[in-house]
C-alpha cells in the first residue's frame, strides 16, 4: 500500500497528467477492460494504517486487480472520510470509502464542503457499520461523555470521518468541542499510542469492529481499555442530524474481554463512493465483484460480512451510480 501525501497535488501530479487523457478517453468509450493493451490504474482511497477502510481497502485493491481484467487497483493511507471524498471530487483517486454522515455533508456541500460546493459523488454499495468508540483507560475516572470535561482527548484526524461524528457526539452531551475539552488530532494508531503513553485521556474513533489498533492496545500487559457507552445520545443526533445514525453493541468480552459487559454505542453505516463521472460498465463490473467475492473480503475483515445485496442499495446519503444500480436492478435489491 502506498501512503497519501498530505499535500495533495504533490508526489502522483505529473503520472496523474500523462494517464488522465489516456484514461478519461478509455472509460469514456467504455473501453476500461483493457481492449487497448493497457492497464487502468485505480486508486483506493482508505484512511489510517490502524484501521478497518485501510485492512479492506487493501483487500478490495487485490480483489479488483486480481478479477478484473486489465485493472490494477492500489490502496492508499489517508485521514479517511472528509480527505477521501476531495480526493475523488479532484479525480485523484476512483473509488473512496466514507461514512454516510460525511458523504451526505459533501453531497449537500455543507460542514467541511461549503467552499467547495456539493461535491459530485455517486454510491457503489453501502458497506458495514462503524461502531463509535470513545476509549480510555479502565479506572481513569472516564465513564461517561460528561466526564471529558477538562480531559486531553484525540477527536480523530483533520479530515475525518471521526472528527465529524466525534464534534457532533460533544455538543450533543453539552460539551464545545473548543473549551471543553483539550482536543489533539490523531488517527487511531497515534490516539492508541498516546493514550498507552499516557499523553491523552481518552480518544474518539469511527471504525469497524474489532479495529485492529484498538484490539492491540486492549492487549497490552498491564493496560485494560474502558469502552465508554453513548448509545443514549443517539436519538438526539437523528433529530438533529438526520437518520444516519443507530444504536451499535459491543458485545460482552470485546477487545481481549476488557468490554465487561455489552456496551451500546453510535453506529453508521460506511458507503463506498466514486465520481459521477465514472464509466457506467466499470462501476457495474466493480460492484459485481464485490458482491461475486465478498468471501475474499471476509477472509481480510469480519465487518465484510455485512456487505449484502439486500442493504448495498439502501443508502439515501446521494444517488447512486448508474453502474451500480443497474447491477442491484439485475439481482432484484433496487427500490425495496
Amino acid at each position: 500500500m502506498q501512503r497519501r501525501r498530505a499535500d495533495r497535488w504533490c508526489g502522483r501530479w505529473v503520472s496523474a497528467v500523462a494517464l488522465t487523457g489516456v484514461l478519461m478517453g478509455w472509460l469514456a468509450a467504455g473501453a476500461w477492460a483493457g481492449a487497448s493493451g493497457r492497464t487502468v490504474q485505480l486508486s483506493i482511497v482508505t484512511g489510517g494504517t490502524g484501521g478497518v477502510y485501510y485492512v479492506l481497502g487493501g483487500g478490495l485493491a487485490s480483489l479488483l486487480s486480481r478479477r478484473l481484467p486489465g485493472v490494477n487497483a492500489v490502496a492508499e493511507v489517508t485521514s479517511a472520510s472528509v480527505d477521501n471524498i476531495l480526493l475523488v471530487a479532484d479525480k485523484e483517486a476512483e473509488i473512496a470509502f466514507s461514512l454516510s454522515d460525511t458523504a451526505y455533508l459533501a453531497a449537500q456541500g455543507m460542514g467541511p464542503f461549503e467552499q467547495t460546493g456539493p461535491v459530485p459523488i455517486r454510491v457503489l454499495t453501502m458497506i458495514y457499520q462503524n461502531y463509535n468508540h470513545l476509549v480510555a483507560r479502565a479506572g481513569s475516572g472516564i465513564q461517561s461523555v460528561p466526564d471529558l470535561r477538562g480531559k486531553r482527548v484525540s477527536t480523530g484526524a483533520p479530515g475525518s470521518g471521526t472528527e465529524v461524528t466525534a464534534l457532533r457526539i460533544l455538543r450533543a452531551y453539552g460539551l464545545d468541542p473548543d473549551r471543553d475539552v483539550r482536543r489533539d488530532f490523531l488517527g487511531v494508531a497515534e490516539s492508541a499510542d498516546a493514550l498507552r503513553d499516557g499523553r491523552i485521556d481518552a480518544f474518539f474513533w469511527s471504525g469497524g469492529y474489532p479495529t485492529g489498533a484498538v484490539m492491540d492496545l486492549a492487549s497490552t500487559p498491564g493496560f485494560d481499555v474502558y469502552v465508554v457507552p453513548m448509545g443514549e445520545i443517539v436519538p438526539k443526533l437523528v433529530e438533529e442530524y438526520g437518520p444516519f445514525y443507530a444504536v451499535a453493541t459491543f458485545p460482552a468480552g470485546a477487545y481481549n474481554g476488557d468490554v465487561r459487559e455489552a456496551t451500546t454505542t453510535v453506529g453508521v453505516p460506511n458507503v463506498l463512493l466514486v465520481h459521477a463521472d465514472m464509466d457506467e460498465q466499470l462501476t457495474y463490473e466493480i460492484v459485481k465483484a464485490i458482491f461475486e467475492y465478498k468471501d475474499e473480503l471476509v477472509a481480510i475483515h469480519p465487518s465484510a460480512a455485512e456487505i449484502t445485496v439486500q442493504d448495498g442499495p439502501t443508502s439515501q446519503i446521494a444517488p447512486y451510480h448508474p453502474g451500480a444500480i443497474r447491477y442491484f436492478q439485475q439481482q432484484g435489491t433496487w427500490g425495496r
